[in-house]
């Protein structure tokens, strides 16, 4: 039977100063316009109204991404947050995540959104390779990037995470290592470790660039991870890396197939309903001057019964640590035995491992998880 999950909350913020030929999230070039983060902030405002209005849950994590959220003053999340505090919303010891880009850092910035309740910064570094950041079309260098490190510190923040990629133009092993030993030495609580994907829509998929090829990445992924490990990185999800207890508990809550609100242009959401046993899903306008102009606009789809087990799967197998069959049912309303035989026969193959109830991914199956969902599809 359904069980209400814990409660996330995601805020969008679409804007960036130029937008990267690699990303395909809902993000827009200020192109040296001014942004209208007042109205913006307002309209988020109505929108957090009209989602908590729908009925009374304690949030236990929020995270405002982008786009580029540093492009906004500590103000404006202050805002945001004290409304969350006077409804009663936000919960005591809530981690609150900024995704901040070492290009638009400001010292004083940084001590704003600290001031404001921000106690998770997450800098969107990619590289500290000035070729390889040239090569990505970001706007900022490795200077900039250690100066973002340094002035989260000194701004207060002692859960910072470090965005890095790999599989770069032109990267080499060597330099792959590099950057992950540069990330190391500044002593993050957290790293996001990811390899660089061309996506549709985006600039990178209309003219690929030259990436080193299979072996090669695959060849500096097992060392980099070789690397995280003998550094005292836990990674606890197929690109986290975590030192003891400094798990991003928003993107675990999403993974274990919790609920989260989503606000803000383009801004996702998912709602467990359980006395009338439903899942649904809901998705905000994606332009930002048509989110100004409906923010109570929002599209609706209830996640069907005969897909359930799928989606969580799709999530939870991403988690080194698996999950638990009690964890399944409770998620998606769906006994544990509807599934177990095709899990007994993943784990024949050493795609999956179970035991005592719990369901994890093998090295093997940890490497083939789109496979092993097929199995569900």
């Amino acid at each position: 039977m359904l069980e209400l999950p814990p409660l996330g909350l995601y805020v969008h913020i679409p804007w960036c100063v130029r937008k990267c030929p690699y990303c395909d999230f809902n993000s827009h070039e200020s192109s040296g316009g001014e942004i209208p983060e007042t109205e913006y902030v307002e309209a988020l405002e109505a929108d957090l109204c009209r989602e908590f209005g729908r009925g009374f849950r304690v949030v236990e994590t929020v995270f405002f991404g982008g786009g580029t959220p540093s492009l906004f003053g500590p103000e404006s999340f202050a805002r945001v947050l004290d409304l969350m505090r006077a409804g009663g919303w936000l919960s005591t010891g809530a981690e609150v995540t900024l995704e901040a880009n070492p290009s638009v850092a400001d010292a004083s910035r940084f001590t704003g959104y600290r001031r404001a309740g921000i106690n998770r910064l997450s800098l969107g570094v990619q590289s500290f390779d000035d070729g390889a950041l040239a090569r990505l079309g970001r706007i900022h260098g490795s200077a900039e990037a250690r100066g973002a490190i340094a002035m989260a510190r000194a701004a207060g923040f002692d859960n910072v995470n470090l965005d890095l990629m790999f599989g770069l133009p032109g990267q080499t092993r060597e330099r792959a290592l590099r950057d992950l030993e540069t990330a190391v030495g500044f002593g993050p609580e957290h790293i996001s470790w990811y390899q660089l994907t061309l996506e549709p829509n985006t600039v990178f998929w209309r003219r690929p660039p030259k990436l080193p090829e299979g072996n090669r990445v695959d060849d500096m992924h097992e060392a980099g991870l070789a690397l995280l490990e003998r550094a005292g990185y836990e990674r606890y999800e197929v690109s986290a890396f975590a030192l003891d207890g400094r798990e991003c508990r928003h993107n675990v809550n999403y993974w274990e197939f919790g609920d989260y609100l989503g606000v803000g242009a383009g801004a996702h959401g998912k709602l467990t309903e359980p006395d009338a046993d439903l899942i649904v899903r809901s998705r905000k306008t994606r332009q930002p001057q048509h989110y100004l102009s409906s923010v109570d606009s929002a599209a609706m789809e209830e996640v069907e019964r005969g897909q359930r087990a799928l989606e969580f799967l799709m999530n939870a197998l991403r988690l080194r640590g698996g999950f638990g069959a009690e964890q399944f049912e409770k998620r998606t309303g769906i006994a544990f035995g509807d599934i177990q035989e095709r899990l007994e026969c993943l784990s024949s193959r050493r795609l999956l491992a179970l035991n005592g109830g719990r369901v994890r991914a093998t090295s093997k199956g940890y490497r083939l998880l789109d496979g092993i969902l097929g199995e569900f599809a």
